[in-house]
C-alpha cells in the first residue's frame, strides 16, 4: 500500500488529536494548531484525490489486522476524495474569514473550545465521507450533531441558546429515527458492513422477505437524515440556528453540516439497497416532492426577510431542496446533480456567511437590510464576494450554481413526463425568487444611501478575511468555468460507487 493510501484514515485520527490538543491550548495557540491541521488535512486530501483519478479505482482501507466484521474499514474513491478536498478547503477558509468574530462572540476562555469543536466536526465529516460501516456512521454522526450544537452556542447570547436548543431537540430527534433504522435492519440481515448489508437486502428482496420492514427502515433513514439536513419541513430550526450564530459557524453549518447528512443518505440508499429496491419502495417519490417543496418554500421564506444572514438561512433550505430532487429523480443524472449541488453550495454560501460578516463590521454590529445599506461601499471585497455568491445562487452562467441548475434540468429532461414537467417548474420558479431577493440585496448594499450614518466605519482589511473572501470568488468562478472537470469527477466518482 502507497503511503498516499493511508491519509483518509490519517485525516480523521489528525482531526480527532487536534480536538483534544485544542481543548487544552490558549485560544491563539489553538486557532494556529486548528489552521495548520487544516491546511494539512486539505493537502492530504488533495493528494487522494489525484491518486484516485490517476488510478481509476477505488479501494478499502483495513484498520488492524481484522478483516471486517470484526474489524473496520473505510472505502476510498474519486467521489469520497472531491467531497473531503472540498470539505476540508471549506472549513479552512470558513474560520479565514470569519476569525475576527470567533474572539469577538466567543468568551475568552471558551475560544480553544470553539476550535475544538471544528475539529472534532471536520473529523466526522471525514468519517461520513469514508466510512463503510453504518454504525460508524451513527457514531459520527453524533458527534457531528455534538459539534454543531456546541459551534452555535459558543456565541454568547440569549437567541444562540435558545436555537442552540431547538437544533439540539431536532437532531437528536432526526439521530433517533437513523439509530432506530440501524438496529431494525442488523436484526434482518445481521450486519453493519455496507457491502455486506447489500447482499442480503438483495436476496431478501429477490425472495420477497422482510418487505415491510424493509419499507419502514428506508423511511426511518430517509426521515431522520432528513430532518438533521433541513428539509422542508422539518427546517424550522435552521434560520435561528444559522441566523444567530457567529460568521464562520453560519458558514461551517450551511457549507458544509448539511451536505454530511445527505452524503450519508446516498451511500444508504446506492450502496446498502441500491437504485431497484428504492425505485420498488417508491420512497424517492416523497423526497422527490419534499425537495420541490423546500425549493419553493425556502424562497419564499427568504424573499420575506429583512435579516441578511436569516435570508441567507432560508436560502439554504431552498438549496437543499435542489439536492434532494436530484436525489428523488432516481436516476444516474439525477445523482450527478445531486453530487454537484453537494459540492457547489459548499463553496457559495460560507462565502455569502462570510460576506455578511465583513457588513456588520461596516454597520455597527447589525445585519438588518436597512441597517447594511451601503455596505459594499464600506467593505467592496465582502461586496464583490456577495456578488459572486448571490449570482450563483440565481444561477447565473460561469458560476457554481449555473452548473448545478444546468445539470439538474439535464436529468429532469430525461424522467418521466410528470417528474420532468414538474422538476423544470419548480427550476425556474425557484430561479425567478432567488433573482427577486438576491438582487434587491445587491443594490441595497451598493447604494449610496446610509453611506452617512457609518461614515467611520469602513472596512480595514484584515489578511485572513481577504484571503477567505478572494479564495472563495476564485473557487466560485473556477468551479463555473471548468464545471466538465468536476462534473466529469462526479461521473467517475458515481460510476466506482456503482452508479
Amino acid at each position: 500500500m502507497e503511503l498516499v493510501q493511508n491519509f483518509p484514515f490519517l485525516c480523521i485520527v489528525f482531526s480527532l488529536t487536534c480536538g483534544v490538543l485544542c481543548a487544552v491550548l490558549k485560544g491563539r495557540a489553538a486557532k494556529i494548531l486548528c489552521l495548520t491541521w487544516l491546511t494539512l488535512t486539505t493537502a492530504m486530501s488533495l493528494a487522494v484525490l489525484i491518486f484516485t483519478l490517476k488510478s481509476d479505482s477505488f479501494y478499502i482501507y483495513r484498520m488492524g489486522k481484522w478483516n471486517a466484521p470484526w474489524g473496520n474499514e473505510i472505502r476510498v474513491g474519486v467521489l469520497e476524495a472531491l467531497m473531503a478536498t472540498a470539505f476540508s478547503g471549506v472549513m479552512l477558509l470558513s474560520l479565514l474569514g470569519g476569525m475576527h468574530h470567533i474572539f469577538a462572540d466567543c468568551e475568552p476562555e471558551k475560544t480553544n473550545l470553539y476550535f475544538t469543536m471544528c475539529a472534532l466536526l471536520m473529523s466526522s465529516l471525514f468519517a461520513l465521507i469514508y466510512t463503510n460501516d453504518l454504525f460508524t456512521a451513527y457514531v459520527f454522526v453524533e458527534i457531528n450533531t455534538i459539534a454543531s450544537c456546541a459551534l452555535v452556542m459558543l456565541k454568547s447570547s440569549a437567541k444562540t441558546l435558545v436555537a442552540t436548543t431547538r437544533y439540539l431537540i431536532m437532531s437528536l430527534l432526526g439521530s433517533g429515527l437513523f439509530l432506530l433504522g440501524i438496529v431494525i435492519l442488523y436484526g434482518i440481515t445481521g450486519e453493519l458492513l455496507m457491502e455486506s448489508i447489500a447482499e442480503k437486502v438483495r436476496a431478501l428482496f429477490s425472495t420477497g422477505e422482510y418487505s415491510l420492514p424493509l419499507t419502514v427502515i428506508i423511511g426511518l433513514f430517509s426521515v431522520g437524515l432528513a430532518v438533521k439536513s433541513a428539509l422542508f419541513p422539518f427546517h424550522s430550526w435552521l434560520p435561528d440556528a444559522h441566523g444567530s450564530a457567529t460568521a464562520s459557524s453560519s458558514a461551517i453549518l450551511s457549507g458544509l453540516v448539511l451536505k454530511g447528512y445527505i452524503i450519508v443518505l446516498i451511500k444508504i440508499f446506492y450502496r446498502v439497497f441500491g437504485l431497484e429496491v428504492i425505485m420498488a419502495k417508491e420512497i424517492s417519490q416523497f423526497l422527490f416532492l419534499f425537495g420541490v417543496l423546500a425549493m419553493i418554500c425556502g424562497s419564499v421564506g427568504a424573499l420575506r426577510e429583512r435579516d441578511l444572514k436569516r435570508m441567507l438561512a432560508y436560502s439554504s433550505v431552498a438549496q437543499v431542496g435542489y439536492i434532494y430532487v436530484g436525489i428523488g429523480l432516481h436516476s444516474r443524472l439525477g445523482l450527478i446533480a445531486a453530487c454537484v449541488q453537494i459540492l457547489a453550495h459548499a463553496v457559495t454560501k460560507p462565502m455569502l456567511f462570510i460576506a455578511a460578516g465583513g457588513f456588520m463590521d461596516v454597520s455597527g454590529g447589525h445585519k438588518s437590510m436597512s441597517a447594511i445599506t451601503g455596505a459594499g461601499r464600506r467593505d467592496p471585497l465582502g461586496g464583490i464576494a456577495f456578488t459572486v455568491g448571490a449570482l450563483s445562487m440565481i444561477g447565473i452562467p460561469f458560476f457554481a450554481g449555473f452548473v448545478t441548475k444546468l445539470e439538474l434540468t439535464q436529468a429532469a429532461l430525461g424522467s418521466g413526463n410528470i417528474a420532468m414537467v414538474t422538476a423544470l417548474a419548480a427550476i425556474a420558479v425557484s430561479t425567478l425568487l432567488n433573482a427577486l431577493y438576491y438582487v434587491p440585496a445587491i443594490f441595497n448594499i451598493f447604494s449610496k444611501n446610509g453611506q452617512s450614518d457609518y461614515k467611520g466605519l469602513r472596512v480595514r482589511y484584515r489578511a485572513d478575511y481577504a484571503l477567505s473572501c478572494v479564495a472563495f470568488v476564485l473557487l466560485n468562478i473556477g468551479f463555473g468555468a471548468f464545471s466538465e472537470y468536476v462534473v466529469g469527477a462526479v461521473r467517475r466518482g458515481l460510476e466506482l460507487f456503482g452508479m
